[in-house]
């Protein structure tokens, strides 16, 4: 039996339904922005969890792990914050 992307979809959603509970007690929250490839999932956290210095370790530790127990197809979570951090910066060292 092949897992459809709807599936791994739902999946995902229940993982994040699991962990939000955590993330809530803290004053944060996350949501599914994208699943890419069946492989790739981005999620935005929201709340206390943008502005939090451990929101990395939350994110592989918590978040990444919870969704890999649901859906194991997943190979890595980004948080879209991460995404937007790396765009327009230029390396101005070797000019």
């Amino acid at each position: 039996m092949t897992t459809t992307s709807e599936t791994i979809r739902l999946n995902v959603e229940k993982a994040l339904d699991e962990i939000r509970p955590f993330l809530k007690s803290d004053g944060g929250d996350i949501n599914l922005i994208s699943i890419e490839d069946d492989k790739y999932v981005t999620v935005q956290l929201l709340g206390a969890c943008i502005s939090c210095n451990v929101n990395q370790m939350t994110l592989k530790a918590g978040v990444e792990t919870t969704i890999k127990k649901y859906a194991p197809e997943i190979e890595t979570v980004t948080n879209i914050s991460e995404l937007n951090n790396n765009q327009g910066k230029v390396d101005l060292r070797n000019n």
